[in-house]
């Protein structure tokens, strides 16, 4: 990781502790989360428990993620929720155009863009995913894909607009498998010089993210390629532990 970004530990809880046991976990969290600073810590806890969990961790270092968000601001969206009720629930950022939602539910890349738009907007820091399946690797397509999924925003963002960007392999969610540290740090290193291409200060103060079956054993060599600047965390954010061992790794020896 570059001494120039803070890392950033993000755990996404998914469709899983949504009600009382997500106020455990996040208590459990801060109680043992020993040392925060120099690592931005933010944990995304579906929407049926994300004001009671933003109150568990107020005034805590820890920040508060919706798992995604309407572009529109109001209106008769049934079943939707928009960037302004994320920050009224405690919310300070967004996961926007993660892999199952593009896979499970449709989402574009302008789609995504419009999203990002609107979060930017409304004052929530988004984390952009992106990424390919595997046989879109196979076929030699990487960055194809996941460059055009990355130029569908970037006219959005802008040096001092709070994003992060995640890339997240489909291949490596929820299989046990993951990229090598060579094989994510190749694909941040591409990112990043997409985004350089728009504004190196851009480039420069957008932390990228890797995620894909992130956990204790692994994210310390991924942590370590100069382009990682921290780890959207699954499954592993699900357990305290592994998840505070993960954010101690991104502190380095």
């Amino acid at each position: 990781m570059t001494s120039t970004r803070t890392p950033i530990i993000a755990g996404n809880w998914k469709m899983q502790h949504g009600g009382r046991s997500g106020c455990e976990l996040a208590a459990a969290i801060r109680r043992d989360l020993a040392d925060p600073r120099g690592v931005s810590v933010v944990v995304a806890p579906p929407f049926t428990a994300l004001a009671a969990v933003s109150a568990e961790l107020d005034g805590s270092a820890i920040s508060v993620a919706g798992q995604n968000m309407h572009a529109a601001g109001s209106g008769a969206f049934t079943g939707e929720i928009s960037a302004a009720m994320l920050k009224e629930a405690g919310a300070s950022w967004v996961i926007l155009g993660h892999s199952e939602r593009r896979q499970l539910f449709g989402e574009t890349d302008a789609g995504v863009a419009e999203k990002t738009g609107a979060a930017l907007a409304a004052g929530l820091r988004p984390i952009v995913c992106v990424g390919e399946t595997l046989a879109e690797r196979d076929a030699g397509r990487t960055f194809d894909v996941v460059l055009a999924q990355v130029a569908a925003v970037t006219a959005t963002l802008a040096p001092s607009a709070g994003h992060a960007i995640a890339y997240e392999p489909v291949w490596a969610i929820g299989t046990g498998r993951n990229a090598t540290a060579a094989q994510a740090e190749e694909v941040h290193a591409r990112i990043r010089a997409l985004l350089a291409e728009t504004s190196v200060a851009l480039a420069e103060a957008t932390p990228i993210l890797y995620g894909g079956s992130v956990k204790p054993d692994n994210a310390a060599a991924l942590l370590s390629c100069p382009n990682v600047d921290g780890a959207l965390v699954g499954g592993a954010s699900l357990d305290s532990r592994q998840f505070l061992a993960i954010v101690a790794a991104a502190h380095g020896p």
